[in-house]
């Protein structure tokens, strides 16, 4: 028998959802960034940014991650209200803590780059899937993207892929050639596990 019930519905979540969505998608996405980072590769967005400049200057990935997403909390409450920017400095603020404090819970005794590059991609896209469906992000460029497409007229795409390819290529002083090769294989799985999963009309959720 049929059931009258629809595939998908809306529901708000309760603020334990929220905390508990924030704390699980965050704590995915730092494992993840633990694999990139110990196999020496860099991403893009203002991931990206931070690993450039921790690997240029040797400073705190964390606090590079936190002081880099500054700027974008304005265009967040611009675009997406205060509890999406709430949630937003809550999710990157966490990320910066767990980004310093992982290394001493969990270390990779021997990591395949290779495997650290799919696993991590996943990973990664996996816990910015659970932060989208929570109604927050890891701020950063798409912010800006999103914004210079409203106001510019820019093609989105276009210009996220190229500031991705920016950040990738100023990371060329400080990641062999090889590393290059597997970061793009890892935001390749980021993106995939984003794309496949994340789709309008397949999760309903107000909150």
């Amino acid at each position: 028998m049929a059931s009258d019930l629809p595939v998908s519905r809306s529901f708000r979540h309760s603020l334990l959802e929220d905390a508990q969505g924030l704390l699980t998608g965050t704590l995915f996405v730092a494992i993840g960034l633990a694999m990139f980072r110990q196999a020496g590769m860099v991403t893009g967005g203002t991931v990206g940014i931070a690993f450039l400049i921790h690997y240029a200057s040797g400073l705190s990935f964390g606090s590079l991650f936190f002081c880099v997403n500054l700027p974008f909390y304005w265009l967040a409450y611009r675009r997406m209200g205060l509890p999406f920017t709430l949630k937003t400095l809550a999710a990157v603020s966490l990320l910066a803590v767990l980004s310093e404090v992982l290394p001493r819970w969990l270390q990779f005794m021997q990591l395949n780059p290779w495997f650290a590059a799919m696993a991590g991609g996943l990973l990664t896209g996996a816990g910015m899937l659970i932060l989208f469906r929570h109604k927050a992000s890891l701020g950063g460029i798409n912010l800006l993207v999103q914004y210079l497409q409203d106001k510019k007229g820019w093609r989105a795409g276009y210009v996220q892929a190229g500031l991705d390819t920016v950040i990738l290529l100023s990371a060329m002083p400080f990641v062999s050639l090889p590393r290059l090769g597997l970061s793009l294989l890892g935001m390749a799985a980021i993106n995939a596990a984003l794309a496949i999963n994340h789709k309008p009309g397949r999760y309903l959720a107000i909150g």
